[in-house]
């Protein structure tokens, strides 16, 4: 019986692990909810790539909506985004405002010159502090905030051309 107990309990998780699987099929399990939606982007201050002693503040970017996207010049997946991104800023569907996450300068400002600067303006957080407030834990991520300053919209991952015609241009289109 005591060489039997260790074959029950595999069989015992391997039950609970399938019924697991099974309760969450074919729903998003990508998809996590951000407590900011409908509420006010997180107030911060953070200086301009380039121009350090500039510094950019959440009210500063108030009166137009704008994706704030979320990049590192250490992210594999933000390179794969950044054609999308380029092409949104290019056809003027939203102002995109970049967010260069836990980067040095020198790294950011290399990426942007290797592969474009679609940003109407960068802001750096080298230490990632800001980020905390907004709950972002990696890159890429994108944020829609409204014109008073509302988080409408968030989305992690890298925005493919899907992700702008399935839920960005929804979103986008409520905001008129």
């Amino acid at each position: 019986m005591t060489r039997l107990l260790p074959l029950l309990a595999f069989i015992a998780l391997a039950v609970l692990l399938g019924v697991g699987v099974k309760m969450n099929s074919g729903k998003d399990t990508s998809a996590i909810p951000s407590p900011l939606i409908g509420k006010p982007a997180p107030a911060f201050s953070l200086p301009v790539l380039g121009e350090p002693s500039r510094m950019i503040s959440n009210a500063d970017l108030r009166g137009e909506p704008y994706l704030l996207n979320v990049w590192g010049s250490w992210c594999p997946a933000c390179r794969d985004e950044h054609p999308v991104i380029t092409q949104l800023a290019q056809d003027g569907v939203v102002k995109v405002i970049g967010y260069d996450y836990k980067d040095s300068p020198e790294d950011a400002q290399r990426w942007l010159d290797q592969f474009g600067n679609p940003y109407a303006l960068v802001i750096t957080d080298q230490d990632g502090r800001a980020a905390l407030d907004w709950g972002i834990y990696g890159a890429p991520e994108s944020f829609l905030v409204d014109a008073e300053g509302i988080v409408r919209w968030k989305f992690i991952g890298p925005i493919t051309p899907e992700v702008v015609r399935e839920q960005l241009m929804p979103e986008l289109e409520k905001l008129k």
